[in-house]
Formats: structure tokens, sequence, C-alpha cells
């Protein structure tokens, strides 16, 4: 049990006015994350243009990731095929898991992406449109480090 109060409380939060990160031509919205909802979750949205990138292959070891297609179709990868996920269409990868995402459609397409628990994982993201924003060259250590700090295990 979180919560033994017996009255309740006023504790809801409010966000508005998000502002998305751009990577690349995709929009990633960090509409709660992990500092928001005290570590239990992180929600983002994710919205990716036509015929638009993604991330390949991957796993995390310390949290579980769900995705939730809200408009378009996204192609989700379960460790041995792509398969597309149209408007409505859930997944759910534990840890451990092998996923990855892309929108092969000639569509728009977003999605939510929920993150269990909600470690900081959007530093994960602004690092990476920060390297991208820059140039910056990483060598093939700092990269192994990049990605070992934020638990994404590429295969």
């Amino acid at each position: 049990m979180s919560y033994t109060g017996t009255e309740g409380e006023t504790s809801a939060v409010f966000r508005r006015d998000l502002e998305p990160l751009m990577l690349g031509a995709t929009a990633a919205t960090f509409v709660a994350p992990g500092s928001v909802t005290n570590g239990q979750f992180g929600l983002y949205r994710w919205d990716i243009p036509a015929r638009g990138g993604g991330a390949g292959g991957h796993f995390h070891r310390g949290f579980s990731e769900s995705f939730y297609v809200v408009s378009g179709t996204v192609t989700l990868y379960n460790g041995e095929i792509w398969s597309p996920l149209p408007a409505g269409g859930f997944c759910y990868v534990p840890p451990g898991g092998v996923h990855g995402f892309r929108n092969d459609a000639d569509e728009p397409a977003s999605m939510l992406i929920l993150f269990a628990p909600g470690i900081a994982r959007e530093r994960y993201f602004e690092e990476l449109a920060e390297i991208r924003r820059t140039g910056a060259e990483l060598s093939e250590q700092e990269w192994a480090d990049f990605f070992a700090r934020h638990d994404q295990v590429n295969l």
C-alpha cells in the first residue's frame, strides 16, 4: 500500500504547455517524467513523421516499456520480427525484452511510451539530442559509456 491516510489529500499534478524535444523530425514530449510521478512511471508522447526513423533493436535491464499507438501505424520489433501496429494497438515489453520501433508508413504516427519504474529516461533523449545538435563525434568507448549510463543495450 502506497498511501496509508484515511482522508485522502490534495496532491494531483497538472502539466500544461509541454514543449517537445526535437530528435531530428521526431518530437518527443515528456508528458509525465519520473520526476513528476515520484519515480512510479514515465509517460512520453512520440510523434514520428511519415517514413521516420526510430530505435533499432535493443533492451533495458532495469525497466519495462509499453507502447500505445494513438494515430497512424508504428512498426514495432519484438526481437524476431518487425510488425505494424495501427492506432489503438498496444505492446508491452518487460525488462530484458528486445524491442525497437519506427514509422514505415506514408503518414505520420503518434504513440505514448510508458516506462516503469519512472527512471530519469528523459536524460537519455536530451543527451542524444545535444549530441546530434552539436555534431559531436563520440568514440566507440564514449558511445558504450553513454548507452551503459542509460541502460540501453543495443543489438
